[in-house]
């Protein structure tokens, strides 16, 4: 999971049409479906689906740099602090040098592109695992090491923040968070679930949240899913399962599993009591799965994976970094590349606040030490049928 590289790697980002995402001889580009393909089709200038909006670094002020999460601040996030809805959160797992799991900071993009330190740990090697709870904490997976290599892997855990990026207290099991690499919620104000990966031992644990008291306490938790791929590997520190979304509309939680080239469907998520192995395969589809990594359900309803080509076997120089777009009944429909390079597609999120009129939707270029930023106009929500499920994403939430 891990890509050494620094501010000045080669690979620049080669977008269609400059930045514009159109139908694609691949199939349609991400956010399309059949009604926008349609409507591009019609139209000479190509209907603009997601715009390059912004394009910030996040190399921190410490020199941190390889990102790895990125979390929205969501819309009704608590006032007072440094954070504001519509923020994008980006957590560094390489300091300068760079050495993986040595990376202490979490940068803080705003809406206009303006980027600064949000929070510096120490010894801390700070993963994919990354959100914001409405009520005013960040939540951050951590995995740090000595040395930058597999033999000095350290104990890890959740660290919680409050908005103005002071450290309140960390989340930890030696059996139940035993490596966490990516985590999702489902936030519900006062309380919440929260769903961890663990890369150590292919494991995914589940948390109930109290949040009360100028702090976040964590009871019950529970081991749901085992069995899928995990070790640790010189080439990239550590593969297992990764990216997760929760879709509490049918309580299942989908699980993207590096090592297995697979994502898979967990069934009962928030209500299961006892371990219920990997689940159920919902996309396996070897020609557009490469080593997957992030994963967010998006306002449309489907799924969005990013692909990280970090295991060589099923790498593919003709498909670097790519996100790709299917349905939830595992079919595909999009794809489209961060960068011309392999090993750029970290993490992915939605932004729900609204702050710039839009949807916007945001990936990691680890290639380039970079965050961009999209946003999917009205027009387009209106006009592929996306519209209808804008209200409901604005009751669920980001990458749940």
């Amino acid at each position: 999971m891990v890509r050494e590289t620094s501010a000045g790697s080669a690979g620049k980002g080669r977008w269609l049409r400059a930045g514009i995402l159109v139908a694609s001889a691949a199939g349609a580009a991400l956010g399309l479906g059949a009604a926008a393909a349609a409507l591009a089709e019609d139209d000479d200038a190509a209907v603009p689906i997601l715009p390059l909006a912004v394009t910030a670094t996040t190399v921190a002020t410490n020199g941190d740099v390889n990102p790895y999460g990125v979390a929205f601040v969501p819309p009704r996030f608590a006032a007072g602090g440094v954070l504001k809805p519509g923020d994008l959160l980006v957590t560094n797992y390489d300091n300068k040098v760079p050495h993986a799991g040595l990376g202490t900071t979490i940068v803080r993009i705003q809406p206009n592109g303006k980027q600064s330190t949000f929070f510096t740990g120490t010894g801390v090697g700070l993963t994919a695992g990354l959100w914001a709870l409405r009520a005013g904490f960040v939540l951050v997976a951590n995995l740090p090491t000595l040395d930058g290599t597999i033999a000095t892997v350290q104990k890890s855990s959740v660290l919680v923040l409050d908005k103005n990026g002071v450290l309140v207290t960390s989340i930890a099991d030696p059996n139940l968070l035993n490596g966490p690499w990516e985590l999702t919620v489902h936030d519900m104000g006062n309380r919440a679930l929260l769903f961890v990966a663990n890369v150590l031992d292919g494991t995914v644990t589940r948390l109930e949240l109290d949040v009360a008291n100028n702090t976040v306490t964590a009871k019950n938790l529970t081991k749901i899913a085992s069995g899928y791929v995990h070790k640790l590997d010189p080439a990239v520190l550590v593969i297992g399962p990764s990216g997760l979304a929760f879709d509490p509309r049918q309580d299942a939680l989908y699980v993207a599993s590096t090592g297995d080239n697979m994502i898979f469907r967990v069934a009962n998520a928030a209500r299961a009591t006892a371990d219920l192995g990997k689940g159920t395969v919902t996309f396996a589809d070897q020609m557009h799965l490469h080593a997957p990594l992030g994963l967010v359900l998006g306002p449309n309803g489907n799924l969005f994976v990013a692909n990280s080509d970090g295991v060589v076997a099923t790498a593919d120089a003709n498909q670097p970094s790519e996100i790709v777009e299917f349905t939830l009944a595992g079919q595909f429909v999009a794809q489209q590349p961060v960068d011309a390079a392999l090993g750029g597609a970290f993490s992915l999120d939605f932004d729900r606040s609204n702050v710039a009129g839009v949807v916007r939707f945001a990936a990691i270029d680890d290639v380039n030490n970079t965050a961009i930023i999209w946003k999917v106009p009205t027009r387009f929500g209106e006009s592929s049928g996306m519209g209808s499920f804008v209200g409901e994403f604005a009751q669920h939430g980001h990458r749940d």
